[in-house]
């Protein structure tokens, strides 16, 4: 594994073990959701929506291109864009831009978050996750 700026090379087995850490952070986030009451915070539920989208992201580039993101997660949509070459769906790279713009404010911020923003958020997970597993078919 070579790691250049902030991104690393990795090998042929990275991409199925992201793939499967994605689904993880989705089932999990999907399971705080459901327990998740009115009023109650929902930034541990985003957080789980974030990592899941990282980690898809992870396993598309990987995947596709050999390489990962690292430390600047906001950089995740651009490094799918370029190892896609055009063919990434912009409606796919918006929902991965909105799940990444949240990051900082659920995982380190002091707002509580709105179960309804999760609910929201899990939603354009889904449609991206959808998308993504059809890239491992």
């Amino acid at each position: 594994m070579t790691r250049s700026g902030s991104r690393k090379t990795v090998g042929t087995d990275f991409a199925r073990g992201r793939l499967e850490n994605a689904r993880a952070y989705l089932q999990a986030a999907r399971d705080a959701l459901q327990l998740a009451e009115s009023g109650t915070n929902a930034n541990p539920a985003m957080s789980q929506i974030v990592n899941a989208a990282i980690a898809y992201a992870d396993a598309l580039t990987s995947l596709r291109g050999s390489l990962v993101n690292q430390k600047d997660h906001g950089a995740a949509a651009k490094t799918l864009r370029e190892v896609f070459r055009g063919a990434l769906p912009t409606a796919q790279e918006t929902r991965l831009r909105r799940i990444l713009a949240v990051k900082d404010e659920v995982q380190y911020g002091a707002k509580p978050g709105r179960v309804s923003d999760a609910e929201s958020l899990l939603r354009h997970l889904e449609k991206f996750a959808a998308w993504a597993e059809e890239q491992f078919l």
